[in-house]
């Protein structure tokens, strides 16, 4: 479902060049629970942001579903984003002002879905994660917990083929990352491909691989 083809990134200013990813050779198959890991700074986020269009390779390409994506532009991107990637972060990124089902709502307003059929699937979403009785809450009343289950309904709400998950109990106690895994291992049952970046060996002895990077290349 994805694949990494000699993926290099090197971050360039006027003084200085950082070499972040060197030589990533990945594929991801379809259903996979896929986890990453390496100390700070080795290239896991950016490697799960080429992975999810969010930033460019240096060197190398990306497929995904079987699709060249180095020459789209920006706005086909977003458009193939939106239909095809659910992403979760470690800091939640929820919009403080929105409550949580038009948070969950966002990603379908950018495929001009009616606002009917859009709280439905938000409510379908929100049910997933067992938080059905919180949509009318807004993030600061929410636990940490509660905050990544709204991030995952968010992400799931579309319906993607693809999780792009970075650190998503990276923010939470041992209980609550517990159930946040526990979510995403049923998501995976039912079918969908996660990336997960982690820093917890317990998680990610949970999922189907584990690929580990050192200072930008992949040792295992």
């Amino acid at each position: 479902m994805i694949s990494l083809d000699n993926v290099s990134k090197v971050y360039r200013t006027k003084t200085i060049e950082t070499l972040a990813l060197s030589g990533i050779n990945l594929k991801v198959e379809t259903g996979e629970f896929l986890s990453i890991m390496g100390p700070s700074g080795c290239g896991k986020s950016t490697l799960l942001h080429i992975m999810g269009l969010l930033d460019d390779p240096t060197k190398g390409q990306v497929f995904i579903n079987g699709l060249n994506l180095d020459q789209k532009n920006h706005i086909a991107l977003a458009k193939f984003r939106n239909h095809h990637l659910g992403f979760i972060f470690q800091s939640f990124h929820l919009i403080n002002d929105l409550n949580v089902i038009d948070n969950v709502e966002m990603p379908l307003i950018y495929r001009n879905i009616g606002s009917k059929q859009r709280r439905l699937m938000a409510e379908k979403a929100l049910e997933q994660v067992s938080l059905s009785n919180r949509m009318s809450h807004y993030p600061p009343q929410l636990s940490g917990g509660q905050k990544q289950r709204v991030a995952i309904a968010r992400a799931i709400v579309a319906n993607p083929g693809i999780i792009l998950a970075d650190e998503p109990t990276g923010n939470l106690d041992s209980s609550m990352g517990n159930e946040i895994m526990d979510i995403l291992l049923r998501l995976n049952k039912q079918g969908t491909t996660i990336v997960m970046v982690t820093h917890d060996d317990r998680m990610a002895k949970k999922t189907n691989r584990l690929v580990r990077l050192f200072d930008g290349a992949q040792v295992q």
